[in-house]
């Protein structure tokens, strides 16, 4: 995927077993979320559901991006992050859907360190469910949608929002918690390439707090049991939110072989 004309590839592919990801020059939280075992043992379907941070650099990989045959970008950021720092470019054939996902400020609960890191971004998260459901929904919904496939689901680090959308979607095609809460704490290795880039090319930029980049597998647990807590399982908060019982069935059918 990705070839040039000239020969070779300018991203590069690495696989193991339980996931592919893809090493762009400019994005650093790129994965095929397929591979993982779900309902029935059924695995779910690669290639047709990614997850990434922030695509609005991604001309510099064009072709190994467009390789992908992408038809459809997620961008789950505040309207302020877009006009900050642009979007994924309008190539064509492929449609840009902006889904806000409502929720509050992290500078406004910002991580004091009193508590587990895991525990304040797993209570950050079930906020998230409750202030952004209907987005949330909206997202699902678009990723139930066959013809939108393949998709790729981002925000700007690649793991909050994304980590959420992904997880109750992981969630609703019967991948075990270990399984998601894994794939959830690769994203800190993704950060930490995105930390390195930005010392690198902005130097002057200030670092974010830690909250900002660790990807703890033990948040995306704690956000899953929390909101069966709330909700008596996953599938019922994803109804409560707005999703139907036809997407439900339309997720499981083409995500899952």
């Amino acid at each position: 995927m990705g070839r040039r004309a000239g020969g070779g590839y300018r991203g590069r592919v690495t696989t193991d077993p339980g996931y592919a990801e893809l090493t762009f020059t400019e994005c650093f939280n790129f994965r095929d979320v397929g591979g993982h075992r779900g309902l029935a043992g059924r695995p779910v379907r690669r290639g047709r559901l990614y997850r990434s941070d922030s695509l609005h650099r991604i001309e510099a990989d064009r072709e190994t991006f467009l390789g992908l045959g992408i038809r459809t970008v997620v961008d789950l950021r505040r309207s302020a992050e877009v006009d900050r720092d642009g979007r994924v470019p309008a190539y064509d054939g492929l449609v840009y859907r902006h889904i806000e996902l409502k929720h509050r400020a992290w500078e406004e609960i910002p991580y004091d360190g009193r508590t587990e890191l895991s525990d304040y971004l797993a209570t950050r998260y079930l906020d998230m469910a409750e202030t952004g459901a209907a987005s949330i929904a909206t997202a699902l919904g678009v990723l139930a949608d066959a013809g939108n496939a393949p998709v790729v689901v981002h925000c700007v680090a690649g793991k909050d929002r994304t980590g959420m959308i992904c997880a109750l979607t992981l969630a609703l095609l019967g991948v075990a918690d270990t399984d998601i809460a894994a794939d959830y704490a690769r994203s800190t290795t993704g950060s930490e390439r995105y930390t390195a880039w930005v010392r690198a090319q902005l130097p002057e930029t200030e670092t974010p707090p830690l909250s900002y980049f660790a990807s703890p597998a033990a948040a995306m647990t704690g956000f899953l049991s929390g909101l069966r807590d709330r909700h008596g399982d996953i599938e019922a908060y994803a109804r409560s939110a707005g999703v139907s019982a036809d997407q439900l069935a339309a997720l499981r059918a083409h995500l899952l072989t």
